[in-house]
């Protein structure tokens, strides 16, 4: 986002304590099935916060963690060693002489302005070869969302770098109520040739799970805009929609994770 130096930065320690406990817990979901689909030594997340996604990552035996975030995080509360987090204006390119197993970008994009949205992605797919990324759809809200977007935008400058969404991680993160809604929502795995031919698994998953539109809303946040009288008649057929949707992808591999849709 445009600041200055001296512009106050809206992610503070209230932001993070806020967000840490559902990140970690969704992370703590979502980062075992990632590694079952792509062999991960080393990992960088850009846009990181205090390292919650980072944290469980190491807790998984990845040691080789980076963290990318502005210079505002409080260095105190990052759950990764200082040491580890790089301080950037994410808005700019980013020049590292490296690059990692896969990059992390998790409900960051939507904070910078449309027209950083092409040098983000340009930033990310140098970092690696596959990229687990998530970003706010229109109307999600939240702290300065200025660039909400549905997935085909983004996907569609993914692809001018090669890159192809694989939507292998929403089928099995959907219905647990672990996750944030929002990373069940939003979460799509996007690789390249090499990071397809590194991974079997994720090149399986991708055969299987290549789908024309990527744009869904998930029932917790739709129902959340909804009057409580008519909510759980919604809810119902919301969750079959869902349900018979999902169940052809994962009927095609168990790589993808089995779908279970309970009423809660």
């Amino acid at each position: 986002m445009k600041r200055t130096r001296n512009t106050p930065s809206p992610y503070g320690r209230a932001f993070f304590n806020e967000t840490r406990e559902g990140s970690v817990s969704s992370a703590e979901i979502a980062i075992p099935h990632l590694m079952k689909l792509i062999n991960v030594t080393s990992a960088v997340d850009v846009g990181c916060g205090i390292g919650a996604w980072l944290k469980v990552l190491m807790a998984n035996g990845v040691t080789d963690v980076w963290g990318i975030d502005g210079d505002y995080i409080d260095r105190n509360a990052l759950e990764i060693p200082k040491e580890q987090f790089l301080p950037r204006d994410i808005c700019r390119p980013l020049a590292l002489d490296r690059r990692f197993d896969v990059a992390l970008s998790l409900e960051v994009a939507e904070h910078l302005e449309a027209e950083y949205a092409e040098y983000f992605v340009s930033s990310l797919v140098k970092l690696a070869p596959v990229i687990l990324f998530s970003a706010a759809i229109p109307f999600q809200t939240g702290t300065h969302h200025v660039n909400e977007q549905w997935p085909e935008y983004w996907a569609e400058i993914f692809k001018r770098h090669g890159y192809a969404p694989i939507d292998c991680m929403r089928p099995f993160l959907w219905n647990d109520p672990r996750v944030d809604w929002w990373y069940s929502q939003n979460a799509i795995i996007y690789a390249n040739d090499e990071g397809l031919a590194k991974n079997p698994r994720l090149a399986e998953c991708w055969k299987a799970a290549r789908q024309t539109h990527l744009s869904i809303v998930h029932p917790s946040k739709y129902l959340s805009l909804v009057d409580p009288a008519i909510r759980g008649s919604l809810l119902q057929r919301a969750v079959r929609k869902v349900r018979r949707r999902f169940c052809v992808l994962t009927a095609r591999t168990s790589l993808c994770g089995s779908i279970s849709l309970k009423l809660r």
